[in-house]
């Protein structure tokens, strides 16, 4: 599945509240995510938009690890 190119930091922090993830802080332009499904896990994402392709694949890429999930199961939960 391909990834979105227009994904705005705000879509994505969105689609990323169905898997557990809340915002715990900003510092400038970084907006740190938590959740507390299968343990605690972070995540950082840029307030872009939109976010570039390599970044999201990189975060994306962290979630499906925390999760085990494959890349495109999670393209498919989130998208």
């Amino acid at each position: 599945m391909k990834l979105p190119r227009d994904l705005s930091s705000d879509d994505f922090i969105k689609k990323l509240s169905r898997l557990g993830y809340e915002v715990t802080r900003q510092t400038g332009s970084h907006i740190r995510l938590t959740t507390q499904e299968n343990g605690e896990h972070n995540i950082t994402i840029p307030a872009h938009n939109p976010v570039k392709i390599g970044t999201l694949n990189a975060i994306l890429r962290d979630i499906a690890q925390h999760f085990s999930l494959s890349r495109d199961e999670l393209l498919k939960r989130l998208f």
